[in-house]
């Protein structure tokens, strides 16, 4: 029994220990909760590649998340509009400067700044990486800040391993890649990163979230 008894202090250590190194998303998330926005303006992305069509596909698919998350997002066909009118559709000239000017303007509370530094195809999928960040409209704070790095596999499986299956699933891979890549893989790592951010103010779980253990900042994904 007296064996026993360090073997056991011992287990409880590691438990206690892995729980301490546990992050909620009220740690991690604090400014966000201090700073609650509920309006969010969404920025056309900073594209770091030479594929010209991540953009605006990027650009199109990072509203509906942060809706589905509670948060009123303002919509991105008229944000567009008055971006380009006013020569302020190019987010890198902003996002180190002050925003209240998207406060004042839009009544926003907090704007979504998305960085794109990988956009690549490889194999029958694509690489994309891809940095997400939003700030208070009214100090500039950063509120929300993470990574994706993720590699969409959209390589069809046919489950046989004859010759024909094998070249019936290239040429099937092939023209799904070229049909879906770039939007499916967009709607992935928006989906990746913002299923972590604290509810808004629309969604039931609203301030009710806190305790909810935090993922890790930077993520990285094989997904199909």
């Amino acid at each position: 029994m007296k064996k026993l008894i360090p073997i056991i202090l011992l287990a409880v250590a590691a438990s206690s220990c892995g729980l301490s190194n546990q992050v909620t998303r009220e740690s991690q998330y604090a400014a966000m909760y201090n700073d609650m926005p509920v309006t969010i303006l969404v920025m056309p992305p900073i594209n770091n590649t030479s594929n010209v069509e991540a953009k605006d596909l990027l650009y199109t698919s990072i509203s509906r998340p942060l809706a589905e998350a509670g948060y009123y997002v303002i919509s991105p066909l008229l944000a567009m509009e008055v971006l380009k009118a006013e020569s302020a559709y190019d987010a890198e000239l902003f996002i180190d400067k002050p925003l209240t000017m998207f406060r004042d303007y839009f009544g926003a509370d907090a704007v979504v700044f998305s960085q794109i530094d990988d956009w690549t195809k490889r194999g029958f999928g694509i690489d994309t990486k891809i940095r997400y960040i939003i700030k208070s409209a009214s100090s500039g704070e950063v509120l929300f800040d993470r990574s994706c790095d993720l590699y969409l596999d959209l390589q069809f499986k046919s489950g046989s391993n004859s010759l024909l299956a094998s070249l019936v699933d290239l040429a099937v891979s092939a023209i799904e890649t070229a049909a879906t890549e770039h939007i499916v893989a967009a709607r992935k790592a928006n989906y990746y990163i913002f299923r972590d951010i604290p509810r808004g103010k629309y969604n039931p779980q609203y301030l009710q979230d806190k305790d909810v253990i935090a993922e890790k900042k930077d993520i990285k994904a094989h997904v199909k």
